[in-house]
């Protein structure tokens, strides 16, 4: 499997577990697999939901802050990589 790194966590509600991703190189769309990694963050994931604005969307470009449910805590500043099957 190989990992892009795509955008960067730069917010995460908690209460809501939805981790916001400004997307920086390719673009994402539901059902791709995420790798969000940092100091102490380290899992992966399918992306069932993207949200812009409140607003359910299917793919998102570069340069867009995007909405998505995690099922585990994310951190400001930590890495989001696209993982592509060989």
């Amino acid at each position: 499997m190989e990992e892009k790194k795509i955008g960067v966590v730069t917010h995460y509600f908690g209460h809501l577990g939805v981790g916001i991703i400004k997307i920086e190189a390719e673009g994402l769309k539901k059902g791709d697999t995420l790798h969000f990694k940092g100091h102490t963050t380290d899992f992966q994931q399918v992306i069932r939901s993207l949200q812009i604005e409140h607003k359910d969307v299917d793919q998102v470009k570069v340069g867009d802050a995007v909405g998505t449910k995690v099922n585990e805590p994310l951190r400001e500043h930590d890495e989001v990589f696209k993982i592509k099957e060989a």
